[in-house]
């Protein structure tokens, strides 16, 4: 008994090594046309003949101020591994940038991904983009309001949108009424004090405009503001006809909404895949 066990440890193991030698990585791309690390970029795709596979672009978190695309180098692998060729960003962060800076250089990736996926075996007219907490909240500002497409000179061009336990949602809601603690005030190097700067930033207030289908998650044990938030974004786009799901996933608090996808069998792998293969 002991021995099918290890033998079939060995085998689990040998695939994995396998699977993971299938993909393959195009590491620190400049997409702003500099040689600034904070623009920089990483492409993960599988070695095989496919082509014109759907691109899937993610945004990480950290509150506006921390975080980098190394981080998320398995989220880049497990999407590569089944048939996504996914795309990890920088982007300039808090103090050394604001919102609206941070949100022009996300739409820059985005473009750079338009012009130049079709090297790494996707296609250009299925772009997919992922964020989670402040990614989630930038990935949905270059969504819905139009100026930041406009800014990089191209269309919007995201066929849909993946949300992961979105923060910021309404980020004037959030500042209005949030205890005047640290992270108050580590937000307010990237919003400003200013409530007229809060409404801009604020995608929600931008759903009129949003045409693509969305998908939705967010955990029941995260904050307060995005359990509120996120079915307040889902109703508006249902309202507006827009394809729409939300999930609630059970027992999940803010970072485990992303650290549990560190595993490729986990479940929002195939809520995101089934997502992007329907609408592809």
């Amino acid at each position: 008994m002991y021995m099918i066990k290890y033998l079939f440890f060995i085998m689990l193991l040998f695939q994995t090594i396998i699977s993971s030698a299938q993909v393959k990585i195009a590491k620190n791309i400049n997409y702003a046309g500099n040689t600034e690390e904070k623009n920089t970029l990483n492409v993960f795709y599988k070695n095989d003949s496919l082509k014109n596979k759907p691109v899937l672009i993610f945004i990480h978190g950290g509150s506006w101020s921390s975080g980098k695309k190394e981080t998320y180098w398995w989220l880049g692998r497990n999407f590569a591994r089944k048939g996504i060729v996914a795309v990890i960003i920088n982007y300039p962060l808090a103090p050394n940038a604001q919102y609206e800076k941070m949100a022009d250089d996300c739409a820059l990736a985005v473009k750079w991904v338009q012009k130049n996926i079709s090297d790494y075996t996707a296609s250009a007219d299925n772009i997919f983009v992922m964020g989670h907490s402040a990614g989630a909240h930038l990935s949905e500002l270059i969504n819905a309001d139009p100026k930041y497409f406009q800014h990089a000179g191209i269309k919007n061009p995201i066929k849909g949108m993946i949300l992961n336990d979105p923060f910021g949602l309404d980020i004037y809601e959030y500042l209005t009424d949030a205890e005047k603690d640290d992270y108050y005030y580590d937000f307010l190097r990237t919003f400003t004090d200013k409530p007229a700067a809060w409404k801009l930033a604020s995608p929600i207030n931008y759903a009129e405009n949003i045409k693509n289908p969305h998908l939705l998650f967010y955990g029941s044990k995260t904050y307060g503001a995005i359990k509120l938030q996120t079915p307040r974004l889902y109703n508006k786009l249902k309202t507006n006809n827009i394809p729409a799901e939300i999930k609630e996933v059970k027992g999940k608090s803010h970072v485990p909404m992303i650290s549990q996808m560190i595993f490729g069998s986990n479940d929002l792998y195939k809520d995101i895949i089934e997502f992007i293969n329907k609408f592809s």
